[in-house]
């Protein structure tokens, strides 16, 4: 079974997926973070964003896992790595290139067979998993969706502005909308939760809800 969770950046997706996850007993696969690996390796690699073929060598060449919640780059534990805010910036223009999307969508769908699979990320309900047995789109108000990105910055001691944020918030959500293959948008069959009155745990106990 896939329950695939959609949405803008922010919106409280990873977290809602990982509390639905252990209370399902559900393996989660998180699809940004894939891309995220890819962006980190540009980054070591001091690669430009505009050297599409040297990112999609890397995306080709990379071994990605994922062992008890934790994301591994070529044997390497990078779950803190990648979300820090240099790897942020530049993860949506990477996921825009479109033979990177085909390498690491493959990926993810070989993944998921023949296990029961929380997933999230920002076109799994329409173009990764458009068959997932669950589609939600969680949404939320964008100063919200950057508050709660900032506190996250705070705590891993990132100091980025929250007007910062809010302006990279503006141009993922720019960007992810209007990719070539895969961008952001609501499945028709999905449930809307907009999350900007609600903690996790009442998204999940809605989420459940539907499931049950």
């Amino acid at each position: 079974m896939i329950i695939a969770i959609d949405g803008p950046s922010g919106a409280g997706k990873g977290k809602v997926a990982d509390m639905l996850a252990e209370k399902l007993n559900y393996i989660r696969l998180d699809t940004g973070a894939t891309y995220r690996c890819v962006a980190l390796k540009t980054i070591e690699n001091k690669i430009d964003i505009s050297e599409e073929e040297k990112i999609i060598n890397i995306a080709k060449n990379i071994n990605i896992d994922i062992l008890e919640d934790k994301i591994y780059l070529n044997n390497k534990d990078v779950t803190k790595k990648i979300r820090e805010y240099d790897v942020t910036k530049i993860v949506s223009p990477i996921s825009s290139i479109v033979e990177v999307r085909k390498i690491l969508v493959n990926w993810q769908r070989n993944f998921v067979k023949g296990k029961n699979v929380v997933v999230d990320g920002r076109d799994t309900t329409t173009y990764v998993f458009p068959n997932a047995n669950i589609k939600i789109y969680l949404d939320a108000e964008i100063n919200l969706r950057a508050k709660r990105r900032y506190e996250e910055y705070k705590k891993n001691n990132q100091n980025i502005s929250l007007n910062e944020i809010i302006d990279n918030i503006k141009n993922r959500d720019y960007n992810d909308m209007h990719k070539k293959v895969g961008s952001l948008k609501r499945a028709k069959d999905a449930i809307y939760i907009d999350s900007t009155h609600m903690n996790a745990l009442e998204v999940v106990n809605e989420i459940l809800k539907y499931i049950k």
